[in-house]
């Protein structure tokens, strides 16, 4: 295995996994985060290069193993026809094939004429290393010791959105994975029916957007 190292590798694998979209779809986000700044630390190999077969995007630092048996163990995978075998170190949910393919779209407004208006009281804010267990706890696939340090970690390194009270508790939330994409993004039950989730989603997509990250709805 071969890790790529300089800017003209990752943003020529950049293009090329954006041309087989959506199967690529895990490891080009987590190239995107690693070309617009790496707040995770990653790194990106490859079985040879510039013809690579296969692409494996993971921590910096783990120990590369001489197949990618290991690698199908830890997480996701999928095939790209006539192109490449694509894994990554983290478990990921593979497009629905039943579905059209994302189409990127530009934001929208904050909130329209018709949209509930949340109360004026609240505000953008970020949630702290002591909110983890309330992700924990209100994550679907949360409420265990490694969801906590995963929601930890995602806390931790990647941007989030939070919509907070007047007195800065959470009301609504976006977290940022290890692919670029939005995950558990919550509304605690008190709050639905507001437009929080409206204007938090609308502010993630903003900000990535101001990053070089591409929306897709």
């Amino acid at each position: 295995m071969q890790i790529l190292t300089s800017s003209a590798q990752l943003q020529r694998l950049e293009g090329i996994l954006k041309k087989s979209l959506p199967l690529t779809l895990p490891v080009y986000g987590a190239v995107l985060n690693i070309t617009r700044g790496n707040p995770g630390h990653f790194e990106v190999l490859v079985d040879k290069w510039p013809d690579f077969g296969a692409v494996l995007a993971r921590p910096r630092g783990e120990v590369a193993h001489g197949d990618m048996g290991r690698c199908r163990e830890r997480g996701g995978m999928t095939r790209c026809p006539g192109m490449c075998q694509v894994c990554s170190g983290h478990l990921w949910v593979p497009p629905d094939p039943l579905h059209p393919i994302p189409h990127r779209h530009p934001p929208s407004p904050l909130l329209t004429h018709s949209s509930p208006r949340p109360d004026p009281s609240v505000r953008v804010g970020s949630l702290l290393p002591s909110h983890v267990d309330l992700l924990n706890e209100t994550w679907p696939y949360g409420g265990n010791a490694r969801s906590r340090r995963y929601l930890a970690e995602l806390l931790g390194r990647f941007p989030h959105v939070c919509l907070q009270d007047s007195a800065g508790e959470p009301l609504s939330w976006v977290l940022t994975d290890h692919f670029g994409t939005g995950t558990h993004s919550f509304t605690l039950p008190a709050h639905r029916r507001r437009g929080h989730m409206q204007v938090a989603l609308t502010v993630a997509a903003q900000r990535a957007q101001a990053r070089g990250f591409p929306s897709f709805g």
